[in-house]
């Protein structure tokens, strides 16, 4: 499906009435590659976009506030190139499939999908080769569109940082514990009484997708399949009293000596393919190196960088137990990089690679 408004492709953002929907739509106002040309809903099919999330806090374009909110079917999609989906998973399941097979470009946040073999699981920065796998999803399953997931938001931050230390460092075994914000759990999310003075080391189903989904990314590729990386990763979760913005605490150990003062350069110099084609939403350093003491922090460092939200923030990089091991804090914005920000690069990515047509 090609179906252009000026030079702008138009796309479609599924459940944007929701927390994560409308910081799509946010993200997507004024976009350069695309134009939100529909907006669907559940429990406000029929009203203006404006009207339906009016209580948001999240700029918008004055278009995008006069859509009408359409139900989340293949029918309602039948004029867009690009359809967003950050889907609940029981919907995701069976929809985003029958999409892909119906000729739309999906690109979803929601996680049915993450660990398919022909499904690429995507951070633009760490692995784009992977977007060979459509190929492959057109001529095994016949589909008329594709695809393309991103990651879980707390997974994000995370393989982001672990790219550049494995290509150098080459990993043995990741321990990752998380102080995951309370946006992370969607609206209405945690209850008031159960998270203020609290802290609740449980999050269904996260640890099983944090070990798992940065496995695939770091992964290679092949004409069919992803080999996963081969070291190891444990992690704990915790959900806290914030707002927004994932802080890990990891410990890795590696296969070569690990210095702190070169792992800081190699992260603060690592860039990818978005950064090299200048992509909208590519910030210029993915990962941004603090020596400032305490920090990391969700509330002062969520927005670093050039594109608010999109950047990792690395800080307290230390030594480990012996000289192969090592320390360090890390901060992402979970429904900007965790989210909305990385499955918007990724359709930036495949725009200029000529895919989305």
């Amino acid at each position: 499906m090609s179906r252009h408004t000026g030079s702008k492709l138009k796309v479609a953002v599924l459940a944007a009435t929701g927390m994560v929907g409308q910081r799509y739509v946010s993200m997507l106002s004024d976009h350069p590659f695309f134009r939100v040309a529909v907006v669907t809903g559940q429990s406000s099919v029929g009203r203006k976009y404006g009207l339906a999330t009016a209580g948001a806090n999240l700029p918008t374009s004055e278009e995008a506030k006069t859509l009408t909110v359409r139900p989340t079917s293949a029918d309602a999609l039948d004029d867009v190139d690009v359809v967003f989906s950050p889907l609940p998973t029981d919907v995701a399941q069976t929809l985003e499939p029958e999409l892909a097979r119906a000729g739309f470009n999906v690109i979803t946040d929601a996680s049915p999908h993450r660990m398919d073999t022909d499904v690429p699981l995507m951070i633009p920065e760490v692995n784009p080769e992977h977007l060979q796998l459509l190929d492959r999803q057109r001529k095994v399953k016949k589909w008329k569109g594709t695809l393309v997931a991103t990651p879980n938001c707390t997974a994000a931050g995370l393989a982001m940082v672990l790219k550049p230390l494995h290509d150098k460092l080459r990993l043995k075994r990741v321990i990752v514990s998380t102080l995951q914000a309370v946006s992370g759990a969607g609206y209405p999310g945690v209850p008031s009484l159960d998270i203020l003075d609290n802290v609740i080391p449980y999050v269904k189903d996260e640890e099983e997708k944090v070990e798992m989904e940065p496995l695939k990314m770091l992964g290679g590729v092949s004409v069919d399949r992803i080999s996963p990386a081969k070291f190891e990763i444990s992690a704990m979760v915790h959900r806290v009293a914030t707002t927004d913005g994932h802080l890990e605490s990891l410990y890795v150990e590696t296969e070569e000596r690990f210095d702190p003062e070169k792992v800081a350069k190699l992260l603060s110099n690592f860039r990818g393919e978005p950064q090299m084609l200048k992509l909208p939403t590519a910030p210029a350093e993915p990962i941004i190196v603090t020596a400032v003491e305490g920090r990391p922090q969700p509330k002062l460092d969520r927005y670093a960088g050039t594109v608010p939200g999109m950047s990792v923030v690395v800080g307290r990089i230390r030594k480990g137990l012996d000289s192969n091991s090592g320390r360090l804090t890390l901060m992402s914005h979970n429904t900007i990089r965790g989210a909305a920000g990385s499955t918007i690069l990724t359709a930036e990515l495949m725009y200029r690679k000529g895919l989305l047509g």
